[in-house]
């Protein structure tokens, strides 16, 4: 768990991110927190969105969300590499009810329209709705909804391949640190012999 911003950052339940989405006001930063959620993608990845790397020129959301490799994290190679994902159908809906900002080509415009928002806003509107909704304890960050993700496709049974590709990382090693396995999950693994 991280606890004054040592150690890794908390998964969280399906629960949590109810809890914390109830608490953003604003559909925007809702969308943020459901493109975490849904992309397992970094904040600051996603910050960077242009409405053309998830809309079609149409309006309509893209069957793949975009993110360019000069916004994604560099491998420990110092190599960025640009990443697609398959849009969720929960997804799809809440980027076709989202009301992007005219005249912007971001999809999280700051109060600068010709910016994207900051990745310290970000984490702050995040910061406070964990607060709000009562879980400060847990050590939620914005990594938090990385290693959600590849938890709970893990816990799911796709293969580590697969969540490889998914995310993006390079290696396994790396990958696998990301995976929560509780004494639960543990007892559950025996229970099957």
């Amino acid at each position: 768990m991280k606890n004054n911003r040592n150690g890794q950052a908390a998964v969280l339940t399906d629960a949590d991110y109810s809890k914390i989405r109830k608490q953003i006001r604003n559909q925007k930063y809702k969308l943020l927190l459901d493109l975490a959620w849904y992309t397992g993608e970094r904040w600051g990845a996603l910050v960077k969105l242009q409405l053309l790397d998830v809309y079609n020129a149409d309006g309509t959301p893209s069957e793949y969300i975009n993110f360019r490799a000069r916004t994604r994290k560099a491998t420990p190679k110092g190599v960025r590499q640009t990443r697609q994902v398959p849009v969720h159908d929960t997804l799809a809906e809440l980027l076709a009810a989202y009301k992007p900002l005219p005249g912007s080509i971001w999809l999280f415009p700051s109060r600068v329209a010709d910016k994207p928002m900051g990745l310290r806003g970000a984490d702050q509107i995040l910061r406070t709705a964990v607060e709000r909704a009562g879980l400060t304890a847990k050590g939620i960050s914005t990594h938090s909804t990385r290693r959600s993700f590849i938890t709970r496709l893990a816990k799911r049974g796709v293969s580590l391949a697969t969540i490889k590709k998914a995310t993006g990382h390079t290696d396994l090693k790396v990958l696998s640190r990301y995976i929560e396995v509780t004494d639960d999950d543990v007892k559950e693994a025996i229970a099957t012999l």
